[in-house]
């Protein structure tokens, strides 16, 4: 197989998004739009991949490199186009013979599915195009007889041009030496004055090179360069994600109101309730039911176990077979067994609950001491009477029990009661003497 690498532009200003993160560093789906570029190219067997980069954005550069490595990155300063912004990584594929398909770094809907056909094509120069319901603003492809001739700019295009409705997705394909070749040849002759991309379309017909486009769904190409088209993008993933479960056994009463993160993993058999919102890292097993208004994040649920309704499992809650999180309910960093059950007001955090154990409400592990954190652990078959307080590091031996309203400091052996309280004192008559000295104040006003 031929090798591959990618070029992904990202060095834009992204001034409309009037936010101090960098355009490509905010996320759909939970993941940034720059990373589902590079996923995108690590899927399409892309063994090398330089993502340009403009010196405004030093964040940009941090985030490829912390991912990729040192020499993933080129710096397109000042920026002069996207032809300019392709030269400015051609030391970082120096030697590199194969294959390179230039990418955005904000298209999040642009996944290796859809940019492959251009690998397909028998062409010199392969370009992935779409077909636009309102073509404004878009390179227009300018085809006959099947071949490519030419990709004409909003600017630059004659009214017949405006009328064609086959728009450039940026997506271009071509071999390393005939790309570069190519783009060295490139002028600043437009109206911006800048370098264009995709003149090399142009440029690769006058030297008989051959030029084709493949064409893919236009909803795959949208671009992300505004707050709202951002939320767009994130609403057509969300629709294409749920109706991905839905066909695959996962059963939604109101999906529309069901948030997912990218690697959400939920197998055929599970029910989720309407408002639930998936974080990233989460894994719930087939039988699982995670009732209303439920949040999970970093999280694993196993066969047959219900989450909610208003439960929240933090990152490394481990939710056993068959076991119950219920209403008002945190989870963090907590192993519950298999048919354990915290139904009510309860704060797990940091430590173990074993197979059968019942957790009252109100029930607190104690982990912090504003320093460090410590762990609590409930033996299997362990009661734990509402309103207890688990002072960690404590462990709570199998088959114990605590009383209501304690708060337990030490370590309690298997099958034994645990109190600490103090005792109950009863004063007869007292509360109808307090309510007939308070009536008595009353009337005296």
């Amino acid at each position: 197989m031929t090798r591959r690498a990618a070029v992904i532009l990202a060095a834009g200003q992204g001034t409309r998004m009037k936010s101090p993160t960098p355009k490509v560093l905010h996320k759909v789906a939970g993941r940034t739009l720059l990373d589902r570029a590079i996923d995108a190219a690590q899927a399409l067997g892309c063994d090398r991949i330089v993502v340009v980069v403009g010196a405004h954005s030093p964040q940009v550069g941090a985030h490829v490199e912390k991912r990729l490595g040192p020499g993933s990155t080129a710096i397109q300063d000042p920026p002069l186009g996207t032809g300019h912004a392709v030269l400015a990584a051609k030391d970082a594929l120096a030697g590199f013979e194969g294959e390179v398909v230039i990418t955005a770094g904000d298209t999040p809907l642009m996944d290796a599915a859809a940019i492959a056909p251009v690998f397909g094509l028998e062409a010199d120069v392969a370009v992935l195009g779409f077909e636009a319901a309102d073509p404004f603003g878009y390179g227009r492809l300018v085809i006959r007889d099947g071949k490519l001739l030419a990709i004409v700019e909003e600017k630059e295009a004659t009214e017949a041009q405006k009328a064609i409705t086959a728009c450039n997705s940026g997506v271009i394909a071509a071999d390393a030496k005939t790309l570069f070749e190519l783009l060295a040849q490139v002028q600043p002759n437009n109206a911006k004055g800048e370098y264009y991309l995709t003149d090399v379309i142009g440029l690769a017909n006058q030297a008989g090179k051959t030029v084709a486009a493949v064409f893919s769904p236009e909803e795959a190409t949208m671009g992300v360069n505004s707050q709202g088209q951002l939320a767009e993008a994130e609403a057509i993933w969300q629709r294409s994600a749920r109706v991905r479960l839905m066909e695959n056994g996962v059963s939604m009463t109101a999906p529309e109101t069901v948030f997912l993160s990218a690697d959400t993993m939920i197998e055929a058999g599970v029910t989720i309730e309407p408002n639930v919102v998936f974080g990233p890292g989460v894994t719930i097993e087939t039988g699982a039911v995670i009732r209303a208004f439920s949040h999970l994040e970093g999280c694993v649920v196993r066969k047959g176990a219900i989450i909610g309704p208003y439960a929240r499992l933090r990152p490394g809650a481990d939710i056993g077979e068959d076991a119950h999180i219920g209403n008002f309910v945190e989870v963090k960093k907590v192993k519950v067994g298999k048919g354990a059950k915290a139904n009510h007001l309860s704060y797990l955090g940091d430590g173990t609950v074993g197979a059968g154990a019942n957790i009252g409400a109100g029930t607190i592990f104690c982990n912090y001491d504003g320093f460090d954190k410590y762990e609590t652990h409930v033996g299997a078959g362990a009661f734990i009477g509402s309103d207890t307080a688990l002072v960690a590091p404590v462990t709570v031996g199998d088959g114990a029990m605590t009383g209501s309203g304690s708060v337990i400091t030490r370590d309690v052996p298997a099958d034994a009661l645990s109190l600490e309280r103090g005792q109950q004192v009863d004063k007869p008559g007292w509360a109808a003497r307090f309510r007939a000295m308070k009536l008595s104040k009353r009337k005296d006003k």
